[in-house]
């Protein structure tokens, strides 16, 4: 049997925040999520984190059931814990305090046996930032593009 690594990705983050900070916790799972995750039965696109009564929550992360889970499967939006230490939570709820702050989950992965979130202290784009942020990212698709053309013509 051959191992792959699973790793779930926050699509929207990129295009929607920029991020200022990455810290990487530990998600407490129940046990047929776990076998979801392993499956990348997920999506965190619209997830986000905060923080409450000295505790980290993951809010809006959807784990599909595990289909041969039956009764044991949860509820695929429910909050979930996150694992960290007491000075990391206070040092982000610091970080957080600023308006327009926020903790966004970036991915979730496997680096060995237990799944790990890595979150980002993020700071909203506005619209025009976005947009300044896909023309850029176009103009260098362009560039890319007619230099490996170039390349392409050289070689012949």
């Amino acid at each position: 049997m051959v191992f792959v690594p699973v790793t779930i990705n926050n699509h929207k983050a990129g295009r929607d925040y920029y991020i200022l900070e990455t810290i990487e916790a530990g998600i407490a799972l129940k046990g047929t999520e776990v076998k979801s995750l392993r499956a990348a039965r997920a999506s965190i696109d619209d997830a986000f984190a905060r923080i409450e009564k000295g505790e980290v929550w993951l809010y809006n992360c959807h784990i599909q059931h595990y289909e041969q889970g039956n009764r044991w499967n949860v509820d695929p939006l429910r909050p979930r814990r996150l694992l960290l230490h007491k000075k990391e939570i206070i040092r982000l709820a610091s970080r957080t305090q600023a308006k327009g702050m926020a903790l966004i989950p970036l991915k979730i992965y496997f680096p060995k046996r237990y799944a790990k979130v890595l979150l980002a202290v993020a700071r909203g784009k506005t619209q025009v930032d976005k947009r300044e942020t896909i023309k850029r990212k176009t103009h260098e698709r362009e560039i890319r593009r007619a230099l490996a053309d170039r390349m392409k013509h050289r070689r012949t």
